[in-house]
């Protein structure tokens, strides 16, 4: 069992890619332009709250480090709880750090954003399952549905990023904003693994919040170890 399935619509004749620019161009670049922002010298990043039911739109020119918040998009739906995936058909959305590997015009979804699940991380504990997106539509078997037309928005952002010659967009996922009253709120509902795992992403977290710079991670001994 596959997450969410990318395999093409069967109504593959609509160009969305063109509809979304049709329909959202001038909205994305006024957006742009309001952060004195080009569509041409764009590299952008994500950062998904699951019990917000929050993705944040990051974004900056290709020269600059620091990256602003530029927009906020409501997630439609939601499977499973918080906490990592660790099995393909667990229905679990990801936490952790990922990048978007894949761009699908002909998503069965809509658009879709694939996400680069499994990573080093969960390779290294053996974790499993493929297909985890941003994606359209209103539904979900373990990933961030935007509803079409946010997800119009959200793609051309990514698809001007990657034109721009971002090579991996970054995509955050956390359980919750990992602050200290956050953390002491949730340990009672989990185990011990899970609470490590978090503490472990934590810092990741903040880090990005301090900095608002994309992060530097290698994984070492089965945990993330950033950079500073």
């Amino acid at each position: 069992m596959t997450n969410c399935n990318h395999i093409p619509s069967l109504n593959t004749n609509e160009d969305r890619v063109q509809t979304a620019m049709s329909e959202k161009r001038e909205l994305v670049l006024d957006n742009l332009q309001k952060h004195q922002l080009d569509s041409s010298n764009l590299d952008i990043l994500f950062v998904a709250y699951k019990d917000l039911d929050r993705l944040e739109l990051f974004a900056k020119h290709k020269q600059q480090q620091h990256y602003k918040l530029l927009q906020l998009y409501k997630i439609c739906a939601r499977s499973g709880k918080l906490g990592p995936k660790k099995a393909e058909g667990d229905k679990q959305v990801p936490e952790g750090f990922y990048h978007i590997n894949r761009f699908n015009p002909k998503s069965k979804f809509y658009l879709s954003l694939g996400l680069n699940y499994p990573n080093a991380f969960d390779l290294a504990h053996n974790y499993t399952g493929t297909d985890i997106f941003i994606h359209g539509k209103c539904m979900t078997v373990g990933c961030l549905p935007m509803t079409d037309e946010y997800m119009k928005e959200i793609y051309l952002y990514a698809l001007w990023a990657k034109d721009s010659g971002q090579q991996n967009i970054p995509v955050y996922i956390f359980p919750f904003e990992m602050i200290e009253e956050n953390m002491l709120t949730y340990k009672e509902q989990v185990n011990e693994e899970t609470y490590a795992f978090w503490q472990n992403i934590q810092q990741g977290y903040l880090l990005f919040e301090e900095s608002k710079k994309e992060l530097d991670f290698t994984i070492v001994e089965k945990k993330y170890q950033f950079t500073h």
